[in-house]
């Protein structure tokens, strides 16, 4: 008998019979096994991660799924908090690969963020909040990879990213080359250089909401004038054109015109869940939520224990 893999959940199998050969796909069973974890940020988001257990690629997912609430570059403080529950894939008793997020909590700077994962019946995946609302928004709130800030020391983290926080816009300090997203869904409405900005790109989005985006060391090469872009596609990558210093992002938002601080503006919402799932949705949100809720009365058993032995 001839066994060879074909991906994680199947594999040909060829026997070998009187008459000859026959071959077969058969299945490879996986087994789902779900965890949670509990991080609180001292020093960066990465080794709260490590410190908790988690890899990379879920951290990653965590700070994906809150990107449209959260700005991971300058946003996070000491003593941020975060619950997750996700999902492990095992295969002969062996650990395979982190899968789905289930549920996830971050509090960030006293706001707390909650968002539910949901497939629905056309298996597409979502999360959205226990009243049924999209996680996602049509604009994100950092438009560089919050990486950029993975090591940051909390007692000097202005000095240490170099943030300004400008009455016309944020400046993001990040390495030359670090790549830069689309903050939502628009049409490129001007590319090129604009004086003191340097390498510029400005986007038109719906609603009369244009951003801007300066001092770039080089364009995206499908990004050109009437182009269409989406959101967290790249546009253009960090530089130091115009009249700056060091490298960095300078991002704009405007709101017909008038510049609004794209870190605390409300941001449009994406649509919630539809009508005929929402029911479907709140049934299963509610044993999740409740997982979550004692094993966040765990951790604080557990704390208050340490504290007072």
């Amino acid at each position: 008998r001839m066994y060879s893999a074909l991906n994680l959940t199947s594999a040909l199998q060829v026997d070998r019979e009187e008459t000859g050969f026959s071959a077969a796909i058969v299945d490879r069973p996986i087994e789902i096994r779900k965890r949670m974890a509990h991080g609180v940020i001292d020093s960066s988001l990465f080794e709260s991660a490590a410190a908790a257990g988690l890899s990379d690629k879920l951290i990653m997912n965590l700070a994906g799924i809150f990107a449209w609430d959260v700005d991971f570059v300058l946003d996070i403080r000491q003593g941020d908090n975060y619950y997750l529950q996700w999902e492990e894939v095992w295969q002969d008793g062996e650990f395979v690969t982190d899968g789905e997020v289930v549920v996830a909590e971050f509090n960030n700077d006293g706001r707390t963020h909650q968002a539910i994962r949901f497939v629905d019946s056309s298996g597409r995946t979502d999360y959205f909040t226990p009243s049924g609302d999209s996680v996602r928004k049509a604009f994100l709130r950092s438009p560089v990879d919050f990486r950029v800030s993975s090591s940051f020391n909390p007692n000097r983290l202005h000095p240490v990213l170099k943030t300004r926080r400008p009455h016309r816009g944020v400046d993001y300090a990040a390495p030359r080359g670090t790549p830069i997203k689309a903050a939502g869904d628009g049409k490129v409405i001007f590319r090129g250089v604009k004086s003191g900005y340097g390498n510029v790109v400005i986007l038109q989005h719906g609603g009369n909401i244009t951003t801007l985006y300066a001092h770039m060391s080089r364009f995206a090469s499908k990004v050109r004038s009437g182009s269409r872009v989406r959101q967290g596609q790249t546009i253009g990558y960090v530089g130091a054109t115009g009249l700056v210093t060091g490298a960095h992002l300078h991002y704009e938002y405007r709101l017909n015109g008038v510049h609004r601080n794209p870190r605390t503006v409300k941001l449009p919402q994406a649509d919630p869940i539809a009508a005929k799932y929402r029911e479907e949705f709140l049934a299963a949100a509610g044993p999740i939520l409740e997982e979550l809720e004692n094993f966040k009365n765990t951790q604080l058993a557990t704390i208050a224990y340490l504290d007072n032995p």
